[in-house]
């Protein structure tokens, strides 16, 4: 692995999954597009929050921080871990035209619904988001890219066990061919929201 994008819905796992992963590789980093989004202090706006416009736009800053990021990890032989939803094919053609040329695995957490609102449920109040659009969500996400990358099926499996596979499994199921990614940032369309 040089970059893994690890992304699902609010509640699928993503967080404890890259802590997890790093863990039990030689090195490795994890990026989180939670954390990289609140380092704007003054003027923050959230996920699907208004006005729209500036939400989809820090978003789209996020991301460009989160690949620089990755980029400078992976260049430097450690691997990078990137949580953060990507809830469309812009967003994740635009992070894959960032980091090219360097290796990018894509695994999309897809526990179901019902698991993501549960596991969304029982975080500690700090860690939990407010979010009522999953059915609409899931199918964007599928519907724009769920031919893409690995998309894994978490919902019988235990933590432990979800990161033993990503570890042996993603390098061949994750990958993302050559023609599922664009090779610059400028052929991605600008998305409405993230």
């Amino acid at each position: 692995m040089s970059i893994l994008l690890l992304t699902g819905m609010p509640g699928a796992g993503k967080t404890t999954m890259t802590d997890l992963v790093a863990r039990r590789l030689p090195r490795a980093a994890r990026l989180s597009g939670d954390v990289v989004s609140r380092l704007i202090v003054s003027g923050r706006v959230g996920f699907q929050q208004e006005p729209a416009e500036e939400s989809a736009r820090q978003a789209e800053l996020c991301l460009r921080n989160l690949a620089t990021l990755a980029a400078n990890f992976a260049d430097a032989g450690i691997t990078a871990l990137v949580d953060t939803v990507v809830p469309d094919r812009a967003p994740l053609d635009l992070f894959a035209g960032l980091v090219a040329p360097r290796p990018l695995r894509l695994v999309v957490l897809a526990p179901g619904i019902d698991a993501c609102k549960h596991r969304n449920s029982i975080r500690d109040p700090r860690e939990r988001f407010d979010f009522d659009g999953y059915d609409e969500l899931d199918a964007r996400m599928r519907g724009d890219f769920g031919d893409r990358g690995w998309w894994f099926d978490t919902s019988t499996l235990d933590a432990e066990t979800t990161a033993d596979r990503i570890v042996a499994e993603s390098g061949a199921r994750a990958v993302l061919r050559t023609d599922d990614a664009p090779r610059t940032p400028c052929t991605a369309r600008r998305s409405t929201s993230v």
